[in-house]
């Protein structure tokens, strides 16, 4: 089943035409991925599908409802949230401060229950929890951008190139939080420009040129794939 339908989603800023009718889907359970150069038009993607960027024409379904023209706060409490590209972390609050910040819509109750869940899946989040988050590392960081959207009892999160400026073994512990994250039952839309670790962690793929899907499979599918090799994997023909 869908939980994600996005159907001739076209976005202009002036006259430039950032998405040019792309169509794709996310399923319930899945982690799917979005693969392209800088300027394909992934981050619009996002942005447009959490009603951040005002579309031009296209559909955008979250659990079988419409969302173009909703305000980001009603699809966050529908359950749909986004980590930023940057980690966007409040640099003058405390760890515990920025993930009682992601939790602001729920009770008492479900933010304790939701902390609990962040510091069993983060240790080093309860453990930094006074320390002022813009001293944390950037791996510490990522972690903490992902634990304040996990505090909003998310059933699909997105984000947004979660390894940028990470070092490679940091960049592994990252995407085995993902899947962890996905393996507890939270659907993951994933924009990644390492290609080779995006498609080998998920279940689906697609391909972004200049605002238009070119390519789409299964992520190991597109992993071998000849043309991806050469534009995204470094490999020669």
């Amino acid at each position: 089943m869908s939980l994600l339908e996005v159907q001739n989603l076209k976005v202009c800023y002036g006259g430039i035409v950032a998405l040019n009718g792309i169509s794709f889907s996310v399923q319930e359970g899945q982690i799917v991925t979005l693969i392209g150069a800088n300027g394909a038009g992934k981050s619009t993607t996002l942005r447009s599908i959490m009603g951040l960027v005002p579309v031009t024409s296209g559909t955008i379904t979250y659990n079988g409802e419409k969302l173009n023209g909703m305000d980001t706060r009603k699809i966050v409490e529908r359950g749909l949230v986004l980590v930023p590209e940057g980690r966007r972390v409040f640099a003058n609050l405390t760890t515990l401060e920025n993930l009682k910040i992601g939790g602001y819509l729920q009770d008492k109750a479900e933010e304790q229950q939701n902390l609990e869940r962040v510091y069993d899946l983060f240790p080093r989040l309860k453990e930094r929890h006074w320390q002022l988050a813009g001293t944390l590392s950037g791996g510490e960081q990522q972690m903490l951008a992902v634990g304040r959207a996990l505090m909003a009892s998310p059933k699909m999160i997105m984000m947004d190139e979660p390894s940028l400026g990470l070092a490679p073994l940091v960049v592994r512990d990252i995407f085995t939080i993902i899947k962890r994250v996905n393996e507890a039952g939270v659907t993951v839309l994933l924009i990644e420009q390492n290609a080779n670790v995006a498609l080998r962690t998920a279940h689906e793929g697609y391909v972004m040129e200049t605002g238009n899907i070119t390519l789409s499979g299964a992520g190991m599918t597109l992993l071998e794939n000849e043309d991806i090799k050469y534009a995204y994997l470094g490999k020669s023909k």
